[in-house]
This record gives structure tokens, sequence and C-alpha cells, in this order.
């Protein structure tokens, strides 16, 4: 399943902590990261796009 919006994220199993967000943070604005890649070809750059803005809302405190 891929989740859609920020509150479908929140709401998963997923413990979406300040240092969770910005581990991967690093990775996901890294275009040249292989894992980066891998996630843009299976997902799409919209996706990709959508999930930093979600992890630089976590990391600035800001939930809906």
């Amino acid at each position: 399943m891929i989740l859609q919006t920020f509150n479908d994220w929140t709401n998963c199993k997923i413990t979406l902590t300040n240092e969770f967000a910005e581990k991967r943070l690093v990775i996901y604005k890294d275009n040249q990261n292989i894992e980066t890649q891998k996630f843009i070809s299976l997902y799409g750059e919209q996706h990709h796009s959508s999930i930093i803005n979600w992890l630089e809302k976590i990391k600035n405190n800001e939930r809906y």
C-alpha cells in the first residue's frame, strides 16, 4: 500500500520521530543515492517530493 497523504503516513506503524525524518531526508535529498533512485523509479518524482515534504513537516514539528 502506498500512503497518499501526510495524515495516512502519520497513522501507519512507523515511528515518525525527528531523528527518523532527518536520517531519511539525508537519503531522499541525495538524487545520486541508489536508494533514492530506486524509490523514484518505483513510486515516481511526485511521491518522492511528497515524502520529502512530509519528512520536513515531521522535522519541523508540524503535525496536522
